[in-house]
């Protein structure tokens, strides 16, 4: 099982391929200067590299005992939408029986759906990428607000500077990136010695 699970290398390739990962000189909205750029859905417009991407995070939790024990009466659950393309491949590759995601509405993060009176099965959180862990926090205070259970959390890119683990739980990755973000132009012009142009960005 492990075997079939494509290295660090070959995700990037993937990321790389499809346009997902960029290479350049990028301005992001808080002002940070950084020499990557990650857009995750590019990666996602392939079925084939979908399932790839899916179905590999999804054998890392399958590996779990404390979650393959629970299927199919687990949730997936995205922390915004840029994650459903991956809640959706792995909840079709585990077979789960719920799937959710929430939104940004007000500058605070909830569940579009309806969940109150509902029972929302043992939750599997996952992303498409993890930059700081505060997405992923957040949602687990949702999902403890419900009264439901987190047995996992994923997703296909971690960076470096992230937590590893969430409430004790491993957070699982395909890759992990080493992201150096600068706050000025002098500062990344010092560190990559590189006069790219600027190309401003959003998260």
């Amino acid at each position: 099982m492990v075997d079939l699970i494509p290295s660090p290398e070959s995700v990037m390739q993937i990321l790389k391929e499809t346009g997902a990962y960029r290479q350049g000189h990028f301005v992001f909205p808080n002002g940070k200067h950084a020499s990557h750029y990650f857009q995750m859905p590019l990666a996602f417009r392939y079925y084939d590299n979908s399932r790839i991407l899916s179905v590999a995070l999804s054998r890392k939790f399958r590996m779990e005992k404390a979650i393959s024990s629970r299927l199919p009466k687990v949730s997936i659950i995205s922390p915004s939408p840029g994650g459903i393309p991956v809640a959706f491949g792995v909840r079709e590759a585990l077979g789960a029986e719920q799937i959710y995601w929430a939104e940004i509405e007000g500058g605070i993060r909830q569940f579009r759906q309806y969940l109150k009176d509902n029972v929302v099965h043992p939750c599997i959180i996952v992303d498409d990428l993890i930059r700081t862990g505060k997405a992923i926090q957040e949602t687990v205070e949702l999902v403890k607000e419900l009264g439901a259970e987190v047995i996992g959390c994923g997703a296909i890119v971690r960076f470096e500077d992230a937590p590893k683990e969430v409430e004790g739980i491993k957070i699982q990755s395909l890759t992990e990136f080493d992201a150096n973000f600068y706050n000025s132009l002098e500062e990344w012009k010092t560190a990559e010695g590189s006069d790219a142009p600027e190309e401003a960005v959003r998260f």
